[in-house]
């Protein structure tokens, strides 16, 4: 990992370090190799060429990434297939699987960052000081052209994200 950014975030109240770059809105959105459905790699080019959401997670196990998933999910039904929309975690892909056929969530694709930790490492969300290596709850918006247009890295791990922003920031990248 190129860079170690310190304290950047805090869990519970103590700091936590984050691994890659700081990114930026207006940035490329780096590439990745995470893995789907089926066990399948997935690429940043396989997420296909619409705007795209990345609702970034430590694991859908936890209450607080349960409501984000679900929140997100409930708030995207509107766009339809304008958008796409991932949830990233560190979960494996069973899990997420799991979670989504007993939420109902059917417009949100899950990656699942066990293999490399490739999507934390270069989209910078990879934490590094915890005795398990997980994602910092973050959310990016990616627009057609593969230009970051929207992130929130949130400032503590617990709390939810700004929805309202991320979601004003999709519909304006789809053109909707």
């Amino acid at each position: 990992m190129a860079e170690t950014r310190k304290g950047e975030v805090t869990f519970h109240g103590n700091p936590v370090d984050l691994g890659g770059p700081k990114l930026k809105v207006g940035d490329q959105a780096p590439d990745f190799k995470a893995v789907g459905v089926g066990l399948a790699f997935v690429t940043l080019a396989d997420t296909g060429a619409k705007a795209r959401l990345f609702n970034v997670v430590p694991s859908l196990d936890t209450p607080v990434c349960n409501k984000q998933t679900k929140h997100f999910a409930e708030a995207l039904k509107e766009l339809g297939d304008k958008v796409a929309a991932y949830t990233v975690s560190a979960d494996l892909p069973f899990a997420q699987v799991r979670f989504c056929t007993e939420a109902g969530i059917d417009n949100v694709k899950n990656l699942s960052d066990t293999h490399d930790h490739s999507f934390g490492e270069h989209y910078g969300v990879q934490t590094t000081n915890l005795p398990v290596p997980i994602l910092t709850r973050a959310v990016f918006v990616v627009d057609p052209s593969n230009k970051i247009t929207y992130l929130q890295i949130v400032p503590e791990i617990v709390d939810e994200p700004d929805y309202e922003p991320a979601l004003k920031a999709l519909k304006a990248a789809a053109g909707a």
